[in-house]
Parts: C-alpha cells; structure tokens; sequence
C-alpha cells in the first residue's frame, strides 16, 4: 500500500480546484478578492502600513460596516496583518502580508489599466449605446 505524505494530497486538491465549478473553494476565494474594496483596501496598502482611519479617508465611499468587515476577511484570509499597540487611545495598524503584496500587484495593474484606459471603454460605451438607440424599433423600446 503505497501512503501519500500531506503535501502530495494537498498537491492533488489544488490541481483539483476549477474555479469554473460553482463548489471550488477557488472559486469562492476569487468572489471574495475581487470585490470592490478588497481591491482598493489592498492597493492603497501597497504604501505601507497603515491605521483605519488612513484607509476611510483615502477610499472615498466605503461605509465604516464594509471597511471593516472587508479588513476582517482579509486578514482571515492571511492577506494583511492587524497590529495592536497598547496606548491612548489604542494604534491599530494593518499591512500586508507575503501573500498580499503577492496580490497586490495584480490588482494594482488592474487599477492601473482602469485609470490609464476609461476613455477608450468610455467612447466604446458611447459607440454602444448610439447604435442600441438607432436599432431600437418603436416608442416602447421593443426591437
């Protein structure tokens, strides 16, 4: 009987994620990690270290509910590190792990490419809607 080590099963499992599969876990990690504010959260850590009230400024539009519901899960999922210094009032700075530099710097070329290529997506959406106009037969809009 031949016994396979814990890494070798491990192995395994991971060539069996398909993301593609609605039950991979992979699956529910890429619905959690491109979310909105996971994203903006982990690129705004690229700069470093930083407290809470750092990271509500800079993101504008994030409740204080989804900062922080969003910091607990990545933390959780080893992606940042919360850090308590005992002091009045209390320091609580978060930053990114290994894993979450590695992340990072994915999502940070996306946040790039949005910022560098909005007019081009913008003049396609024009384009878009300007035809969708022009083939819509009729006042009700059925065509």
């Amino acid at each position: 009987m031949v016994t396979r080590t814990a890494q070798e099963r491990r192995d395994e499992e991971k060539r069996a994620y398909d993301a593609y599969l609605a039950a991979c876990p992979a699956r529910k990690l890429l619905d959690e990690v491109s979310g909105k504010w996971v994203s903006l959260v982990l690129v705004a850590l690229g700069d470093g270290p930083q407290r809470y009230s750092d990271l509500s400024r800079r993101i504008a539009g994030v409740s204080q509910k989804m900062l922080t519901q969003t910091l607990r899960t990545l933390e959780r999922d080893g992606l940042l590190t919360r850090t308590v210094t005992a002091c009045v009032p209390v320091r609580v700075d978060y930053e990114l792990t290994e894993l979450g530099r590695s992340l990072r710097q994915l999502l940070a070329g996306i946040k790039d490419w949005a910022e560098t290529r909005f007019d081009e997506v913008e003049s396609a959406r024009d384009r878009y809607d300007a035809r969708s106009a022009a083939l819509t037969i009729g006042s009700d809009g059925a065509g």
